[in-house]
């Protein structure tokens, strides 16, 4: 064998050990696997969140600061809440006034009524205040800052468990919307209008994409073109 076959069997002899040695392991004794997102999953907890503002039938219903307070929370529902929003009134000769005002306000919001659930708390008559209430979903992930294992040794090539913690509790932290963790949101409807237009044009024997102007180009760069 010449010194040239000698020195391609090497070279693929290092190339298989180094891939070897770059390919995930699990720490079966720590119960670790290969995937950070595996050992630091993220958790979709719901949480319920509540306000209570007072409220006086005889009066023009709430004060400045309490209808601030409310518009606040129901703006929060609107973007966080999942499920209904619930009315409950200590009973007495104002809970029907009190529950009826705060429907009609939720509803004049945009909150249809369907979603809105009203009851009466065990509270006492003398406690004129409302509470309203409703679910909405908290993403969490692991505690980070678990540094058990030498990270400057890693010639068993295996996990930390520390890795990937900062990422899942980044995106955790991030997300709009936890409940996109759980499952996909449903398609909006379609544009109808679009629809008609393009099948129009279908039909007519006319171009049915849109019409570009000479100002739009979809060229990233015209660097190298041809002169």
């Amino acid at each position: 064998m010449n010194s040239s076959h000698i020195f391609r069997v090497a070279s693929l002899l290092a190339v298989l050990a180094a891939g070897s040695c770059a390919a995930p392991m699990n720490d079966p004794e720590m119960g670790l696997a290969d995937d950070p997102m595996v050992n630091h999953p993220i958790q979709v907890q719901p949480n319920y969140r509540s306000l209570k503002v007072s409220f006086y039938a005889t009066s023009a219903g709430l004060m400045p600061d309490d209808s601030q307070k409310f518009d606040a929370f129901v703006a929060d529902y609107m973007q966080h809440g999942s499920g209904a929003i619930s009315i409950s009134a200590a009973p007495g000769t104002d809970a029907s006034a009190a529950i009826g005002y705060f429907g009609e306000r939720l509803a004049n919001a945009g909150i249809p009524r369907d979603r809105i659930i009203v009851g009466q708390r065990q509270e006492g008559p003398a406690d004129h205040r409302v509470e309203i209430g409703f679910i909405s979903y908290t993403a969490v992930s692991d505690t980070c800052g678990d540094w058990s294992v030498n990270a400057g040794y890693s010639a068993s090539n295996r996990v930390s468990p520390n890795l990937g913690c900062a990422t899942q509790a980044n995106v955790a932290a991030m997300v709009a919307d936890p409940r996109d963790l759980i499952a996909p949101r449903d398609m909006g409807a379609g544009d109808a209008a679009r629809r008609a237009t393009v099948y129009d044009n279908y039909r007519a024997g006319k171009p049915t994409g849109a019409e570009h102007s000479t100002e739009q180009s979809g060229a990233v760069s015209d660097v190298g073109g041809k002169q």
